[in-house]
C-alpha cells in the first residue's frame, strides 16, 4: 500500500469520522492516534519523527492508505514529501474558539491523565506537541498556533493538492477530490466530546 492522502489537520476537527470516511472511500485502513494505542512499538519512531530524527515512512505506514489527526499532523510535511502523489487534507474547525474548546475538553486533558500511567507516550505527545506550540495548555497560544499551523498549510501546499475540509461538510468535498461516488450512508459521525470523555475517563463536560 502507499499513502493517498496526508491529514494535516490537526486533533478534534472531526479526525476520526474523517477516518472512517477514509476507510470507507479508499478502501484500506487509515492511521489515526488510536492506531498508536494498539501500535506501541510506534511510539518510539513518532517521538523521533518529532525531534525532526529520520523516520521510515514506508515502515510506519506499510498497512495504511491515509493518514489524520496527530501524531502525523505535527509531522505532515516531511510525510507529503515522502508521497507526492497523496493529496493533503486540512481538516479545520468552524473557528479556532471551537476548536479550543474541544481540545481543551478532551484530548489535553487526557493527556495529562497519561503522564504516570504511559511515560513513553507521554514523552512522544510532549515532543510532537512541541512542534505545535510549547504553550499548548494555554488558550490564547494553542489558538494562535491553531490558526498559524492552518495558514501555513494552505500556503505550502499547490491548491490542485489540497483538501480544505471543514468539520461536517460530509461526503462531497473529499468525493470530488478523490474521483470517487459518494457514498448513499450518512457520514461518519464519531468522537464527540462527550464520547471522548466517556471513553477516556473524564467527567462530564462543562455546560
Amino acid at each position: 500500500m502507499t499513502l493517498r492522502v496526508v491529514g494535516a489537520g490537526l486533533g478534534r476537527t472531526g479526525t476520526h469520522s474523517l477516518k472512517l470516511a477514509l476507510e470507507q472511500l479508499l478502501g484500506g485502513p487509515c492511521y489515526h492516534m488510536i492506531e498508536v494505542f494498539g501500535h506501541p512499538e510506534h511510539v518510539p519512531m513518532w517521538r523521533d519523527a518529532a525531534l525532526g530524527k529520520p523516520t521510515d515512512w514506508d515502515e510506519l505506514f506499510k498497512d495504511y492508505v491515509a493518514t489524520v489527526d496527530w501524531p502525523g499532523a505535527s509531522v505532515w510535511e516531511p510525510i507529503a514529501e515522502h508521497y507526492p502523489d497523496a493529496l493533503v487534507l486540512l481538516s479545520v474547525r468552524d473557528s479556532a474558539d471551537a476548536w479550543w474548546k474541544s481540545a481543551s475538553n478532551t484530548i489535553f486533558l487526557a493527556i495529562e491523565n497519561q503522564a504516570k500511567e504511559n511515560p513513553a507516550w507521554y514523552e512522544m505527545i510532549q515532543a510532537m506537541f512541541t512542534t505545535f506550540t510549547p504553550d499548548w495548555q494555554k488558550e490564547d497560544a494553542a489558538k494562535a498556533a491553531y490558526e498559524a499551523h492552518n495558514a501555513h498549510v494552505r500556503a505550502a501546499v499547490p491548491p490542485e493538492r489540497l483538501i480544505d475540509y471543514t468539520a461536517g461538510s460530509g461526503w462531497e468535498p473529499l468525493c470530488a477530490a478523490l474521483g470517487v461516488p459518494v457514498p448513499d450512508a450518512p457520514f461518519p459521525h464519531v468522537n464527540s466530546t462527550e464520547e471522548f470523555r466517556a471513553m477516556a475517563g473524564l467527567d462530564a463536560p462543562p455546560a
